[in-house]
């Protein structure tokens, strides 16, 4: 018997050398009968390029090729496997008894990061976020937004799925995995809200009444303003911006008009101190809150059901008889005059943005704006066309003169010693105002702005004539003397002549060389100085312009 399965044993080492045993087939390849070395060779241009080449596969619905790396065949492996290379007498004597065809799987070599990697560009391409539907509301009209079902590739999941199976076997692509995630709000629900909320909110104005007046809102408007978003039941519920709406130009002038302003005290000095002139008065304001809880409700309604009530609070003003001393008015800080030759339209317009400014309260650490406080130089607003200063050149347009209500609001902060926060000069200088010491604004482009840090409230008095304008700041004293000291010209550059535009809007500018020049504003306390700030200006000439 032992010698039997000895002989067996040899038997089969003689009979297997290095053969694969027949009928072994990897992958459909028939790689039976063949040496290992053959075997190999076999699989490798069988099976071996099977990564190598753009791989078909499907995501979802959609059907496409990828190129991967980082997965290959590991033939020595495999027809290892299937050579069954082991020398144990079991192992030898069943390979002699072995028949019919057998199936080895294949040994797959896979580098993750390579195959991750190389998967990555599909992902970003394949992958979407979720979008929630959603109303959107566009030039007074309800848009509906069509939820989006989010999907994403499994990346890791894709890595053994191609490791799995060997693409290219038939016809059918590998089929890779996926996420999907569906939206919160649905297709359904989008549909309610636009019937029930959106499409009646849009229909018709809404009329809101204050203190007898009417200011009608249009869907326009309205729409700017308002959303739907998902609440925490997963349904599109209204919401409306307040302040937003507020600020709606529209609905903005329309409440100046409907609402009185508080009025500060008006103040005087009296023998060098601050009194009041004249008590101020309490204003109307309307809320941002109570704005949207007049509007929300009129939205849903139809016809006449769409007016209601706002409700306005009263306010206080800023300066009171009573708290003028507990703001520290007490003084004279600066004054100043800039004087001009009278024309009709500098006196129009030097006195309209005198009587905007005058009254100004500025709270410690406030920061005032000219053109805030002044407003866009429009007829609407009191002003007329004049004459300005637009690259390098005279030229008529409205407001033209109010830079010298610039200029001496410039002054009054300089020699008041607060800090200056926004401003600009005239492009080329100009001979009435002090140079390096003047200012400019223009309306969306330069502003001018201080911000008031003497640590007490500051009030502004501002009054024209047909000839001058005077800025005067009350308040407390941070320092007891300001002092201005200019230095020379320098970098003079001569002007050049040129002719102006023909017709009326032609403003002939005599010549004036160019130069810079710097200002030192320095601070004393008790006769000493205790701190210097430069103001570098630069001025380019002033051509010669003549008209036809």
């Amino acid at each position: 018997m032992g010698a039997g399965f000895g002989g067996l044993y040899l038997v089969g080492l003689l009979v297997a050398g290095d053969d694969v045993p027949a009928g072994t087939r990897v992958s459909g390849v028939d790689i039976g009968g063949l040496s290992t070395a053959q075997a190999r060779e076999r699989l490798d241009s069988g099976l071996g390029k099977a990564w190598s080449e753009p791989v078909k596969v499907r995501l979802g619905d959609s059907d496409g090729t990828v190129r991967i790396s980082g997965i290959s065949l590991d033939t020595e492996e495999t027809v290892a496997r299937a050579a069954q290379t082991g020398a144990d007498p079991f192992t030898v004597i069943g390979r002699l008894f072995a028949n019919g065809d057998r199936e080895v799987e294949p040994v797959i070599r896979v580098d993750e990061t390579k195959a991750r990697a190389s998967l990555a560009e599909e992902a970003a391409s394949y992958d979407r976020k979720a979008r929630e539907g959603a109303v959107r509301f566009k030039a007074g009209e309800p848009v509906p937004v069509r939820p989006v079902t989010g999907r994403s590739l499994d990346v890791d999941g894709a890595v053994e799925q191609l490791a799995s199976e060997i693409p290219g076997q038939g016809e059918d692509p590998v089929r890779l995995p996926v996420r999907t995630t569906e939206p919160r709000v649905g297709a359904a629900e989008v549909e309610r809200a636009m019937k029930e909320f959106a499409t009646p909110a849009m229909s018709a104005p809404v009329t809101l009444t204050v203190d007898g007046r009417r200011i009608e809102i249009g869907p326009a408007a309205l729409g700017k303003h308002l959303a739907m978003k998902p609440d925490g039941d997963n349904s599109l519920a209204p919401v409306l911006d307040g302040e937003g709406l507020l600020a709606e130009p529209a609905v903005a002038s329309a409440l100046a008009l409907a609402l009185d302003e508080p009025a500060n005290a008006e103040l005087r000095l009296d023998g060098g101190r601050v009194a009041v002139a004249s008590d101020g008065k309490a204003g109307q304001d309307v809320t941002a809150s109570a704005l949207k809880k007049a509007v929300l409700p009129l939205l849903t309604r139809s016809g006449a059901a769409r007016t209601g009530a706002v409700g306005v609070k009263e306010v206080e003003p800023t300066l009171t008889r009573d708290n003028l001393g507990r703001l520290g008015i007490k003084e004279q800080m600066s004054t100043f005059t800039v004087d001009f030759e009278s024309a009709p339209y500098r006196v129009t317009n030097i006195g309209r943005a005198a009587e905007l400014i005058n009254g100004s309260v500025v709270l410690p650490d406030e920061t005032w704006s000219f053109n805030r406080t002044v407003g866009e130089r429009t007829e609407a607003n009191g002003f007329v066309e004049g004459v300005i200063i637009n690259n390098d050149r005279y030229e008529k347009a409205a407001g033209g003169g109010v830079s010298a209500v610039a200029t001496t609001v410039f002054n009054a902060f300089f020699f008041a010693g607060v800090k200056p926060v926004e401003y600009g000069a005239h492009s080329f200088y100009i001979e009435r105002y002090p140079e390096g010491r003047e200012a400019t604004v223009a309306w969306g482009s330069l502003d001018l702005k201080f911000r008031n840090d003497s640590g007490k409230a500051i009030y502004i008095d501002a009054r024209a004539t047909d000839t001058s304008v005077t800025i005067t700041f009350l308040g407390t004293k941070k320092y007891d003397e300001i002092e201005s000291v200019k230095g020379p010209r320098t970098s003079v550059k001569q002007p050049a002549t040129r002719e102006g535009a023909s017709g009326e809007s032609c403003v002939p500018q005599t010549p004036l060389e160019g130069f810079n020049v710097s200002v030192d504003r320095i601070f004393k306390d008790g006769g000493r100085t205790v701190k210097t700030e430069n103001f570098k200006t630069r001025y380019d000439p002033r051509d010669e312009v003549t008209c036809d």
